[in-house]
């Protein structure tokens, strides 16, 4: 009996066959005789280009042109900007693998304080959310009298919401409806009673998925019809870089430096009048509390900017993954939504408003299992159709997350077995993350050229450096920003990696750099204490440039002509 392979090659003809030449001359191709290529066995399954490279013809000296070029890449992508991990970096990432390689520096090992990334700066897991996780992921566990009753039952409710009990299958765009459920609950008890419907709650990939989708929706328009979103400055860049990807048109508004980075209306309706020439403002995103500042909004502050969204139609990005990062005593987190039903019906009714969470940062610090939700009000009913249809496009976000995302709402209670454990890990890392919020504007305002906001939330200083003219000059002929050069300088020197604060957005003539206050209480006091010595370094230099400069010039204009 014929194979099914030789009854394919004995009726294909070989590829010497004038029957080829005279398929590509009816096409309009030229053919010219040349050396009769012998089939080898077995090469009739592979592809021409296969085929090519087995027999060794072809031009290998000529390549063909790449279709996709800087040339022809889209102008959008090239647009985007993540400072976060930007240049700086790059560069950190290179200086560590000299360092593994044996290479000496002046310095043992590179500190990234460039990221809010928890658990890779050392923080330990919240031992509750992994049992629990766990669990889902193996249920035979279940089994075991090493996890505590209360972990179980959370994860056999999260299982029997899972098609087949399995993590590993596929969830509703929206994400398990039982997490979506307790996400509601977690909402209506944060809020004192507020109400929540979990038919507003969709799990998302990490908060910045949500925003994504949303701004997705809400990009259209061209010239001066296009779409303008309202964005704060310092802002975290994920907004700018999803702006400039969707070219949508950045609409500034600058927080007040001098007032720890508060929130000013008559700046917002500045931004809002001057953007209404070129652009439709359509949204407004708020980051409470802030990225990269650190500061917490009043009550009143979101009062008024929820007033100004009710006056100019403007929808309202809540973006308040830190909402369980508040360290400073006079300061409490208020959520949006909480402050808009407490102005009333009319205004609880009408604006629109999407308010985002995270695994990623609170105290738990998950980043890698991107978990995350945002809950939709008063979104119009087709709309939110078209954002179940684009959300669906994704299929669904990652289940583990999800999981991850119903322990942080749905914590131990009182009464559960492992409630004292939970709540002293929990307390654990917000102590000890104010202790080094403290610690950092402590020592950065005792260095003279730096100043540095308290940080009352969040997980960042956003201090104001000084940078002399010689530095800056500098700069300018390197073609980098003067904050750049600082970061760059710092790093190679000291091997201490934060973010230049023009990757975020600052006031023309400012100066800043972002640090992570995550370390641990000793590595950040090095850190802290080496980058006062660099600072001081760094000033001593320009300015003796600065005045080993002077000098000559006085002394070019004594001399006689």
């Amino acid at each position: 009996m014929l194979r099914l392979r030789d009854l394919v090659q004995r009726s294909v003809p070989p590829r010497n066959s004038p029957l080829y030449s005279g398929i590509w001359q009816r096409a309009g191709y030229k053919t010219q005789p040349g050396p009769q290529v012998t089939e080898q066995p077995g090469l009739a399954r592979f592809s021409t280009a296969e085929a090519t490279v087995q027999t060794g013809a072809g031009h290998p000296g000529r390549m063909r042109e790449k279709s996709l070029t800087m040339a022809s890449l889209s102008p959008q992508v090239k647009a985007v900007e993540y400072a976060v991990r930007g240049p700086i970096v790059i560069r950190a990432g290179d200086i560590e693998r000299r360092l593994q390689q044996g290479v000496k520096e002046s310095f043992t090992e590179v500190i990234k304080a460039n990221i809010g990334d928890a658990h890779a700066m050392g923080q330990q897991p919240i031992t509750f959310l992994r049992q629990v996780v766990a669990l889902c992921c193996y249920p035979e566990l279940l089994q075991s009298p090493a996890f505590p009753e209360d972990a179980k039952q959370r994860a056999r409710r999260i299982l029997q919401g899972c098609g087949g009990q399995s993590l590993g299958s596929y969830s509703a765009s929206q994400g398990v409806d039982c997490i979506r459920q307790h996400v509601a609950e977690y909402i209506t008890e944060r809020d004192q009673g507020v109400p929540s419907d979990w038919n507003n709650i969709y799990l998302t990939t990490g908060a910045s998925d949500g925003i994504m989708s949303i701004l997705k929706l809400l990009v259209s328009g061209e010239g001066s019809g296009r779409t303008g979103v309202m964005i704060p400055i310092p802002q975290y860049p994920l907004y700018s870089a999803a702006l400039s990807e969707l070219d949508a048109v950045h609409i500034n508004y600058y927080l007040d430096e001098e007032n720890c980075w508060a929130l000013d209306i008559e700046e917002l309706q500045r931004a809002y009048l001057s953007a209404k020439q070129h652009c439709q403002p359509r949204a407004l995103c708020i980051i409470n509390p802030g990225n990269p500042t650190g500061q917490v909004q009043s009550k009143k502050c979101i009062e008024e900017v929820l007033h100004f969204a009710y006056e100019e139609n403007l929808l309202v990005m809540a973006d308040e993954v830190y909402q369980d990062n508040v360290y400073s005593a006079d300061c409490q987190f208020h959520s949006f939504k909480k402050v808009l039903y407490e102005m009333g019906l009319e205004y609880f009714s009408n604006v629109e408003l999407v308010s985002f969470h995270s695994t990623s940062k609170g105290y738990t610090g998950e980043c890698g299992f991107r978990g995350g939700y945002m809950e939709v009000l008063n979104m119009d009913p087709q709309v939110k159709d078209q954002l179940v249809k684009l959300l669906s496009v994704r299929l669904c976000p990652p289940v583990p997350g999800q999981a991850a995302m119903d322990v942080i709402v749905n914590p131990p209670r009182e009464h559960e077995p492992s409630y004292a454990q939970f709540i002293k890990e929990k307390s654990s890392v917000l102590d000890v993350l104010a202790q080094k919020a403290r610690l950092t504007e402590q020592i950065l305002n005792s260095v003279p050229g730096i100043k540095c906001n308290p940080v009352q939330g969040a997980m960042y200083a956003f201090p104001r450096i000084f940078i002399p003219p010689r530095a800056i000059q500098e700069a300018k002929a390197r073609s980098m920003a003067p904050d750049m050069l600082y970061c760059l300088k710092l790093l190679e020197e000291t091997g201490i990696c934060v973010v230049p604060g023009s990757g975020f957005g600052q006031k023309e003539g400012t100066y800043h750099f972002r640090m992570t206050i995550l370390p641990s209480p000793e590595k950040l006091t090095v850190l802290l204490g080496k980058l006062k010595e660099f600072h001081l370094r760094f000033l001593e230099e320009y300015s003796q440039e600065e005045a080993q400069s002077s000098s000559r010039h006085r002394e070019e204009a004594q001399q006689p002509d």
